[in-house]
This record gives C-alpha cells, structure tokens and sequence, in this order.
C-alpha cells in the first residue's frame, strides 16, 4: 500500500507538468516571478526570498523578463546601488494570459472533484502556511 503524502507529491508534480506543458507565454517560474512582481516590486534578494529560489536563480529569471519587455529593473531614488525589480504593462498581460490558460488547463480535473471550492480553498490555505513558514525561516 503507497504513503497518501508519497501518491501527493506525486499528483503535485503530475499538476506541475500539466502546467509546464501549457502553452502560456511564459515558463512556470517566470509564472511566479510576475505573479511576485504583479504584488509591487523588489529588490532581487527579496524577490529570491518570496519564490524561494537561489539570487542567481532570481537574477537569470529577471534577465529574461527584462529581455522580453515583461519586467523593467529601476533604480531606488537616494541610492542608485538599489535596484528595483517592477512588472511592465506586457507583463500584466503576460500573466493574465497565463492565468487564463492555466486556469483552462486545470479546469477539467478540478470538474472532476467532489467538492472543487473546497479543494480551492485547502490549496489557498496551503499557500497561506507556506508563506507563514517563509517569514518564520
């Protein structure tokens, strides 16, 4: 008989991959970094911090959202050493067309679920520990 948290980590990573496999205009961490940045901007040690990632994880992230016109790094105003990490205008669009085509990816397995609001509101629950457990470690 298979651990439940072993057949878990299981169904997350098979969610993950339905997600990866999306065509939605950007990866699944560049997903979470414009979600990050859509919140206000940061700074990049505090931007690694909050996706809980390595800085130069962070740093090869933001490169590529500046690249592509999604994110735009600006300087703090007193100290040019400072650098801000902001969402543009086409990444706002970026991540409403990921958002929707995530949301058209997981909409038939959630319509399989006995209680979807339910599953919805356990899964917002688990993000709320988990960005608990960011602050307290």
């Amino acid at each position: 008989m298979s651990d439940p948290l072993d057949e878990a980590v299981r169904t997350l990573a098979r969610l993950c991959r339905l997600l990866e496999a999306a065509d939605a205009g950007v990866t699944l961490p560049q997903y979470r970094m414009l979600a990050t940045l859509n919140e206000g901007g940061f700074r990049s040690a505090r931007l690694a911090e909050r996706l809980a990632i390595r800085k130069p994880t962070a740093t090869a992230l933001a490169d590529g959202l500046v690249a592509a016109g999604f994110a735009e790094r600006e300087s703090e105003d007193g100290d040019r050493r400072i650098v801000r990490l902001s969402i543009t205008v086409s990444g706002r669009a970026a991540l409403a067309k990921a958002e929707e085509v995530y949301r058209e990816r997981l909409r038939p397995v959630l319509g399989d679920l006995p209680d979807e609001s339910r599953f919805l509101a356990d899964l917002r629950c688990i993000g709320g520990a988990l960005d608990a457990g960011r602050q307290n470690s």
